[in-house]
């Protein structure tokens, strides 16, 4: 167990110290951002905002792919 605790921590310091190591970690970060504000632009539901729109423009591109078949 405590060969596992030395290098778990060593690879924690080398993260921490380590460059490329900080870069990954930030865009994890980015990637929340992202992640939280496109959720908030498309909310969880289609009732309202964006998700009402696309939903009407896919369902007129269907009639109309339908109509035209």
């Amino acid at each position: 167990m405590r060969k596992y605790y030395i290098k778990a921590r060593e690879v924690l310091t080398l993260l921490r110290t380590d460059e490329v190591g900080v870069v990954s970690f930030e865009y994890v970060i980015v990637a929340a951002c992202i992640v939280a504000a496109v959720a908030a632009a498309f909310g969880t539901t289609t009732a309202s905002g964006i998700g009402a729109a696309l939903t009407t423009a896919i369902g007129t591109v269907t009639t109309a792919v339908t109509t035209a078949a």
